[in-house]
């Protein structure tokens, strides 16, 4: 922990909780040497100098951090810049240094050497719309990068389709071939499945496989998924022409997590076997455990505790996808 800059960035006003962000404390250590500071008269006047500072921590905190440590993940700094650019999120690059090299890495470490390799931007101001359980799931396809066909050994350009349920933030995650109607609709019908129940409605992009006309006030559905949609008792709510942002919750938290998350950083001999295997076990035991930076809890219990319950049930048979041209 550097306390010359924890006092630089205290002094310019940044408040405890963007202090906890950018140098990656809890909340208790920055509330305490920003009382520590500001009893030593180091927020007024001019800026103190870095030794001074260093002096009075000595005197005043012996038993203090020292003001700088060597990051545990130091040696790890141009893998971990290979994958940041390479699109992989901090937790992944954490899994991802433990697999290569067999022992546990501090997610903080890594967080803390990120935030120094990439200053955060500065945030764009958004609505966010919550809605009531069972209500509504977005869906989108998401390119998944080259993924060995099981069935020929080779790789393949994959996109992987996702379903989030908006009030959980609880998904399903496929991996196909091709983003043909057959295609998106068998993985309609697999995410119901998984779910155990459909929800009220389904925000998607204006994807030609489910929409055939994109307009704003009248936009026209494949043939296709409007079957699908009556036989499983769904609305169809497309979004209108290029407005990503309204259906966040599968593209920051759903396509852009699973392709950060769990395939940023793997090759596609990882998943020789079964390209769907290791993501159905993600989904349960990693993006449903995780605690969400919005709802504050973890998907799949929110999904168990209340949504699953929530949603309409599934017909007595599943849709028969059929294309029409």
């Amino acid at each position: 922990m550097d306390v010359v800059e924890l006092v630089r960035l205290v002094r310019a006003g940044e408040s405890d909780r963007a202090l906890v962000e950018r140098l990656g404390l809890n909340r208790r250590t920055v509330a305490k040497y920003r009382v520590w500071a500001s009893e030593r008269g180091l927020l007024e006047g001019p800026p103190p100098k870095a030794a001074a500072v260093h002096r009075l921590l000595a005197q005043t905190m012996p038993g203090a951090l020292p003001p700088q440590q060597t990051s545990t993940v130091g040696a790890y700094r141009e893998e971990i810049a290979e994958l940041r650019q390479r699109g992989v999120e901090v937790a992944a690059i954490r899994v991802r240094l433990e697999e290569r090299h067999g022992h546990p890495v501090s997610y903080a470490a890594v967080w803390r050497l990120v935030r120094r390799l990439e200053p955060a931007p500065p945030p764009e101001a958004m609505v966010r719309v919550e809605v009531q359980p069972g209500s509504q799931a977005q869906v989108d396809f998401g390119y998944a990068g080259q993924t060995l066909d099981p069935a020929t050994g080779r790789p393949r350009k994959t996109w992987v389709f996702v379903m989030v349920l908006a009030w959980s933030r609880h998904l399903y995650a496929e991996l196909v071939f091709d983003q043909r109607v057959e295609t998106w609709l068998l993985c309609h019908r697999h995410a119901f499945a998984a779910f155990g129940g459909v929800p009220r409605s389904i925000v998607l992009d204006n994807l030609k496989a489910g929409i055939v006309r994109a307009c704003l006030h009248e936009p026209a559905a494949q043939r296709g998924y409007r079957e699908c949609a009556e036989h499983y008792g769904f609305l169809i709510d497309p979004n209108p022409p290029r407005s990503p942002h309204l259906k966040g919750k599968v593209e920051q938290g759903g396509v852009h997590y699973v392709a950060r998350n769990f395939l940023a950083g793997r090759e596609p001999t990882e998943r020789i076997d079964d390209p769907n295997r290791g993501l159905r076990r993600w989904t349960a035991e990693v993006a449903g455990q995780r605690v969400h930076g919005t709802t504050q809890a973890r998907p799949l219990e929110r999904f168990e505790g209340v949504e699953q319950a929530a949603l309409l049930p599934l017909p007595p048979a599943a849709y028969d996808p059929a294309t029409w041209a």
